[in-house]
């Protein structure tokens, strides 16, 4: 790479946090640059031109702009990590399965739970909670006699799902139930270049 790839990010910012962890673990060459979200920066025009939904993560490698954590990591490994994407028609339809996962029940589950005691969101806590149960019981039961989601190796569909379930009880989401999402977490967090995400005293990890 000539020229390293920025990442505009929030450091309490699970979406934000795969991407991060994502170069990290693959050695891609990247600078953080914190977004004041609590100043409205992300409101600012100089931000809404490089993402008009005004919400971060974004990156920019060279002239290109992607924004949409998901969408950075399926963009950052078919360019510099391919291993991490597979091109196996069925192992990567998987990976967009768990891709789908992360945005939907994960987003609406452990994710809003975390939303609610570390940002104070008016969401829904039982509804959070019972979505929150749903996802982690399907990964649990995927994950029975398996080291990483899909395949043997790990996928962006392991980074896609780590942050926000990692941080689950700090919604007040526990793992305790969940034997086999504690292990891939641990598969995870033993990577070569694992970089954790800020923890906070909420919830369950109060």
């Amino acid at each position: 790479m000539a020229n390293p790839i920025r990442i505009h990010s929030f450091p309490l910012s699970g979406h934000a946090h795969r991407v991060e962890l994502f170069a990290s673990l693959t050695g891609i060459a990247h600078e953080v640059v914190n977004v004041d979200l609590a100043g409205g920066e992300h409101k600012q025009p100089a931000f809404l031109a490089l993402n008009p939904a005004g919400q971060v993560p974004v990156i920019e490698d060279g002239a290109a702009v992607i924004s949409d954590s998901n969408a950075i990591l399926v963009y950052l490994a078919r360019k510099y990590a391919p291993s991490w994407l597979p091109s196996d028609p069925l192992q990567e339809a998987e990976v967009q399965k768990f891709l789908t996962l992360a945005a939907g029940e994960i987003a609406f589950g452990p994710a809003a739970a975390r939303l609610i005691t570390v940002f104070n969101a008016p969401l829904n806590a039982e509804f959070c909670a019972t979505v929150a149960a749903r996802v982690l019981g399907k990964i649990d039961a995927h994950m029975k006699g398996r080291g990483f989601l899909v395949g043997d190796a790990p996928t962006i569909a392991d980074v896609a799902v780590y942050s926000y379930i990692a941080h689950a009880p700090e919604g007040g989401i526990s793992l305790d139930p969940y034997p086999n999402v504690r292990a891939l977490l641990a598969s995870i967090e033993g990577l070569k270049g694992f970089k954790p995400m800020p923890a906070t005293k909420a919830g369950l990890a109060a």
